[in-house]
């Protein structure tokens, strides 16, 4: 094909292609409804809405138009990785469901499946290490859901909460059982 030839048919197919991307109606903005779903859907108490959660925060992009809250102050004021245990992520998520539930105008109705929610993470966390200091991730784990339950925030986790579940763990680590 002569190369003149080529050029004008490749300026053509580039034209209509263009004309075509302008006559195209705009992609439709992300509903309520639509965020709402995608909320709902990653943050039930599943490991497999977890994942999905987990996925999409690390991947966001193709989550953009949806502008949810990602921020996080994990575990507020309470630690992140109480003696070791990694509850850090489960805090992010519920840091997630809180944060953009309030912002739909929806906490209320949702609160309680986001505290279940988080206390399954933490359980599924605690399955992790090995069944010596299991009881003492359990009952941190038991713990951080209260003060979220009770005060919706884990900062009101105690010192004395800690030191308890650490007797725990010191006292299974210095005895294991058989």
């Amino acid at each position: 094909m002569p190369r003149r030839l080529f050029t004008l048919l490749a300026s053509g197919v580039l034209a209509l292609l263009t004309a075509l991307a302008a006559a195209a109606p705009a992609a439709a903005a992300v509903t309520p409804a639509q965020k709402l779903s995608v909320l709902s859907s990653w943050t039930q108490t599943s490991a497999s809405s977890f994942n999905a959660w987990n996925s999409a925060r690390q991947n966001r992009a193709p989550w953009a138009e949806y502008n949810f809250d990602w921020s996080t102050d994990y575990c507020s004021s309470s630690p992140d990785n109480p003696l070791g245990f990694s509850f850090a992520l489960s805090c992010h998520r519920h840091d997630f469901g809180y944060r953009n539930y309030k912002a739909a105008g929806q906490f209320s109705a949702n609160k309680s499946r986001l505290d279940s929610a988080f206390y399954e993470d933490l359980k599924r966390v605690c399955a992790t290490y090995n069944s010596v200091v299991r009881p003492a991730c359990l009952s941190l784990a038991w713990t951080y859901y209260q003060a979220v339950s009770i005060f919706g925030s884990v900062a009101a986790v105690s010192q004395a909460d800690l030191d308890r579940a650490a007797r725990i763990k010191a006292t299974a680590e210095r005895n294991p059982r058989p």
